[in-house]
């Protein structure tokens, strides 16, 4: 019974352990499924998909104007006071020239019936509803560009948090350089082998590499916040990110990649005018198809009641039924150059949604150069920037190694570890402008 018992509590507890593991790894990000999560629970994703949506609706909205429409009513009527219509006095032998005052009706009247509208031929009609689809492809195209967007912006946190998180090692070799060099100088200074001023200058080094680790930090903080803002996490969670920044930079140091050329039909800005384009060509046709006729059909069916009794609804009150059907035809004729106006604006308009599809050409031609030259400068200046950051890190160690043996002064070691910080803070704005010209590049060649 014992034995059973301990295995039962063991299998929950790994159970348990299960969950919680799997409840970590769900927190745990490679880029790729960083910007899938942001693309689930982004708000901005979330809100163009009820665009998405609502373009849908809007469809249907358009296509229900030329379903029947069925309309019902109902009316009670209680006449407190009759109208009174004057009747000529002749008809009841009276002098000519005098009118009697006569009552038609009855006080009380009541009648229901319903009415259904068709319509047969509108030319605006026909525009509207391939106008509506155009619409719902525009929305959806806006989304892309939205997931597009929140992938850019992804992929830059992500990017951010990752070099701030280098930074930081490298920050924190230095304090550790720095207070080993601080108290074997005190050391040395209390054994009367150094002065006070050098105790004091590898004091001040400490001091300013706990300012550089507070700083790197900070940096960090800030942007795993703007990361987890973008994939749509609360602030407060923790999250892991499990792709090195090497990962990122060597097929980028590798100089293997080439991109010849693109297709920039297929770019979604490229799409988004041609769309853009299209309604409008909609929306002359719509000015246009004005000038066509319009018409409708109406079938009608109603029952009255009369009585000088409230209650109408006796069986013994009569309901006299009426019906008809019919034709409605309506012809533009003259309106005096208005609608022909709204037909040249619209062609106008039509005509620069051209030019700007035009001008998209060059742009997205322009933005790839633009961007291969970027990501071809920024390779170079990080590769600068690493032997900078190597050259000075040499400096440094060997300005320490004479300052150990005596031969350096306090205050070029100083110097050098202020130049060995500021080559690393030039490699950190290195490695981000290469990796965001990459993804700029990706981008700009429609492959994010």
């Amino acid at each position: 019974m014992k034995t059973k018992t301990k295995q039962l509590f063991t299998l929950l507890l790994f159970l348990l352990l299960a969950g919680y593991g799997q409840a970590q790894d769900d927190l745990r990000f490679t880029l790729a499924e960083a910007q899938a999560y942001a693309l689930k629970n982004s708000y901005v994703i979330q809100n163009s998909g009820l665009d998405v949506d609502a373009a849908r609706k809007k469809v249907w909205e358009t296509i229900a104007i030329g379903l029947p429409q069925v309309t019902g009513e109902a009316n009670y009527t209680n006449f407190l006071d009759l109208p009174v219509s004057l009747i000529p006095g002749e008809f009841f032998g009276e002098d000519a020239g005098t009118y009697v005052p006569v009552k038609f009706g009855q006080d009380y009247n009541s009648d229901f019936g319903f009415t259904v509208n068709q319509l047969i031929f509108d030319g605006s009609y026909i525009v509207g509803i391939g106008s509506a689809k155009i619409y719902l492809q525009m929305a959806s195209q806006t989304k892309e560009k939205t997931e597009i967007d929140i992938k850019h912006a992804v992929a830059q946190s992500y990017f951010m948090v990752l070099t701030a998180e280098e930074n930081l090692k490298v920050m924190r070799e230095n304090l550790t350089n720095s207070q080993k060099l601080e108290s074997d100088t005190r050391a040395l200074y209390n054994n009367g082998f150094s002065e006070e001023q050098d105790v004091d200058q590898m004091k001040l080094l400490v001091q300013k590499a706990e300012n550089e680790i507070l700083k790197a930090e900070r940096e960090i903080r800030v942007a795993r916040i703007v990361l987890k803002y973008t994939m749509g996490i609360s602030v407060d969670e923790t999250i892991e990110l499990v792709q090195s920044l090497d990962s990122f930079l060597e097929p980028l140091l590798a100089k293997n990649e080439h991109v010849a050329g693109f297709d920039y039909t297929s770019h979604i800005d490229f799409r988004m005018l041609e769309t853009q384009r299209q309604l409008k060509m909609k929306e002359l046709k719509l000015e246009q198809s004005a000038y066509l006729p319009r018409l409708t059909g109406f079938y009608n069916w109603s029952k009255t009641a009369y009585g000088n009794k409230a209650n109408l609804f006796k069986n013994s009150v009569p309901w006299f039924k009426s019906s008809m059907w019919g034709l409605t035809l309506s012809l533009p004729i003259f309106t005096s150059g208005q609608q022909h106006a709204k037909v040249e604006q619209a062609r106008l308009a039509y005509q620069q949604s051209e030019n700007d599809q035009r001008l998209a050409e060059q742009t997205l031609q322009k933005d790839y150069l633009s961007a291969i030259a970027d990501i071809e400068s920024a390779v170079d200046q990080f590769e600068n920037d690493v032997d900078n950051k190597q050259l000075a890190k040499r400096i440094y160690d060997k300005t320490t190694v004479k300052y150990n043996n005596g031969i350096s002064s306090s205050v070029e070691l100083s110097q050098t570890e202020t130049q060995y910080i500021q080559a690393q803070g030039a490699w950190v704005a290195s490695v981000i402008q290469l990796l965001n010209s990459k993804i700029n590049l990706d981008k700009a060649i429609g492959k994010l």
